[in-house]
């Protein structure tokens, strides 16, 4: 049985993340006039669920989905989702060169990265690698109808092209998986850990949405940044 949404405030709702298939936290926000998803989702089953539990819930599909990295588990989804699809620079480039290497190396090189990748691609299921249909440098403020939201890039410890998605009104912020370290080896560069907890500090966030984790405080997130 697929999970259902999880609702944070009056217009902020997760999909949770699942461990075995490495799957991450799908977010979704509901303004009055347009509705937004953060992240894409690792593939179209992945991303079919997620739908599925917008429509239980009597939530209409996203127009935008922005994605605060490249990872395939956030990403691979993306020529399925409902909408257009929004990304910084940075991440538009490694989007667009990893499809040029699954073209040259064939799938079961991506396939043979981690299990959790054979996992959620069992049976055969196509990986589509798709860029951006928006690509934006900096920050983008997006007025989803009484609900504005903020994309902006940070520096973080897990890749260069990371971005938060801020909802102010909701004080619900998602940061993806900043806070982690470089995969595969998951260490943790300690002065871009330091920094980005300075960055978190200054955004006064309620609920802080972390990638593969339960939604948690500022407070929780900053102490373990700062811990190493």
């Amino acid at each position: 049985m697929n999970p259902s949404l999880i609702r944070l405030t009056e217009r902020v709702w997760v999909y949770p993340y699942e461990q075995e298939r490495d799957r991450p936290n799908l977010g979704y926000v509901r303004g009055d006039r347009l509705s937004l998803a953060v992240d894409a989702g690792h593939s179209d089953a992945h991303i079919a669920e997620y739908h599925a539990a917008l429509k239980a819930e009597g939530l209409p599909l996203p127009d935008i989905t922005v994605l605060t990295h490249w990872h395939w588990d956030h990403t691979f989804a993306m020529h399925r989702v409902h909408g257009l699809t929004l990304a910084n620079g940075r991440t538009d480039r490694h989007l667009r060169a990893f499809r040029k290497k699954l073209a040259c190396e064939g799938v079961e090189a991506f396939l043979s990265m981690h299990e959790t990748i054979r996992r959620e691609y069992a049976g055969n299921r196509p990986v589509v690698v798709t860029p951006a249909d928006i690509v934006f440098s900096g920050g983008i403020d997006i007025d989803l109808g009484g609900c504005p939201v903020r994309a902006f890039e940070v520096e973080s410890p897990h890749t260069d092209d990371g971005t938060f998605v801020q909802v102010p009104g909701e004080g619900v912020l998602f940061i993806g998986d900043a806070n982690s370290g470089a995969f595969p080896t998951w260490q943790r560069d300690a002065t871009k850990a330091k920094k980005l907890a300075d960055t978190i500090r200054t955004l006064d966030a309620r609920i802080v949405v972390e990638g593969h984790w339960t939604p948690t405080t500022t407070e929780d997130v900053v102490n373990d940044l700062l811990e190493g």
